[in-house]
């Protein structure tokens, strides 16, 4: 029998999707699941973007360029200024979603064997695409205790080889919610400039800066051009995770060049997707402004009825909408497999994403869990109070 890669053996479960057989066997047993695991908004997509698909009279549905449409990448250029980013439309790659943004970084910054260090625990598909690519991940641990704060930047340059390509950061966090400060992006400027390196931020979760913090783009940084990638969507931000649209953006003209070799092999980003993803541009403020209001709000009704658990310690999110959880439990992964197969109240049960996926240190976030709120507040008090039977449960096994 013809043996698989060693790329296919190592290459990581996903932890938020890998437990989805097991909520469907519980669906099919008639309970609900209350699903606080994948980052997937209820709020609704912005009607502007829908008519756009709904009222287009394109009668041949056929490529557009490689990197994206001149006219949407004109228009994003545009967005990006009014968050004191000056980039023109050059600097911008549109993609196939920002994991294919993240992918041709990653191929065009770094080689086989080479090192990116990233702070955990982070996207569990960071993990994923390293692997795809080659390319060593060395972990930089962040603590709960410290709510996931950038780790000393001492422990960032003990890391460093001549094999050290890049650090990579998600700003705001995901799974943590962190918001990196002005501070702490200065302070990885300086390092990768020392060393001469590449910083790579995501930066999908931007508009979502909460208790009156303001999100700092490595973009925004003066005289960091030749060191600085962005990898951006439309995802989270406009809730059109099925558009599938992100961007690459950098005025280092070198990596623009490379990438866009990557994305010429897969032809172009979608059609009908840039043409919603084109006119989400013209969202009003007010939408941001109540999207922001109720994470907010959610977020708060999250924190309070978690906090009355006895045994539990919290991460406080000040951005995205995402929260780490460690609970009084030994195995995570255990527990969200014991919720779906095991456990009900009322006919319903929690699906949570173990946390430990999160990590690349072996060992570390085993009773941690990430909770995605992005439910209505009556339902993350259900599940909330769900969770803490369920673990009045699970102590007694």
């Amino acid at each position: 029998m013809p043996s698989i890669s060693k790329k296919g053996r190592s290459m990581p479960e996903s932890p938020i999707r890998k437990l989805v057989p097991f909520a469907e066997d519980a669906r099919e047993r008639g309970v609900e699941v209350i699903h606080l695991n994948i980052g997937q908004p209820d709020i609704k997509t912005p009607q502007v973007a829908l008519d756009a698909v709904k009222n287009n009279t394109i009668e041949v549905l056929s490529y557009s360029r490689t990197e994206g449409t001149d006219q949407y990448r004109k228009k994003v250029a545009q967005y990006y200024a009014k968050h004191n980013i000056q980039v023109t439309h050059k600097d911008i790659i549109v993609t196939t979603g920002g994991s294919e943004a993240l992918a041709f970084a990653m191929g065009s910054i770094a080689d086989s064997e080479d090192e990116i260090i990233i702070p955990e625990p982070f996207y569990a598909n960071y993990n994923g695409f390293a692997i795809a690519a080659g390319i060593n991940v060395v972990p930089v641990v962040s603590k709960i205790e410290d709510n996931f704060a950038l780790p000393p930047i001492e422990a960032f340059e003990a890391c460093i080889t001549p094999r050290t390509k890049a650090i990579l950061i998600c700003n705001p966090g995901n799974p943590t919610g962190y918001l990196y400060t002005k501070d702490e992006i200065q302070k990885l400027a300086a390092l990768v400039k020392k060393y001469d390196l590449f910083l790579v931020a995501d930066e999908v979760y931007r508009e979502f800066a909460y208790d009156g913090a303001q999100h700092y783009s490595i973009l925004q940084e003066s005289g960091l051009d030749d060191h600085t990638i962005v990898v951006d969507s439309v995802s989270k931000r406009y809730s059109m995770c099925g558009a599938r649209i992100g961007f690459l953006v950098t005025r280092n003209k070198s990596v623009i060049r490379a990438a866009l070799k990557f994305a010429q092999a897969r032809l172009s980003p979608p059609t009908y997707a840039q043409i919603a993803s084109e006119a989400a541009l013209d969202t009003p403020q007010s939408y941001f402004d109540a999207v922001i209001e109720e994470y907010v709000e959610r977020r708060n009704i999250l924190i309070q009825e978690l906090s009355e658990i006895k045994g539990i310690k919290i991460a406080r999110p000040h951005g995205a909408f995402y929260c780490i959880v460690e609970l009084p439990i030994k195995d995570a992964d255990h527990f969200a497999q014991w919720l779906l197969e095991k456990f009900e109240v009322n006919g319903k049960t929690v699906m949570v994403a173990p946390a430990a996926g999160f990590y690349a240190t072996e060992g570390l976030g085993k009773n941690q869990i990430r909770i995605a709120y992005v439910l209505e507040k009556e339902q993350l008090i259900r599940a909330v109070a769900i969770l803490k039977e369920a673990l009045k449960t699970y102590s007694k096994i």
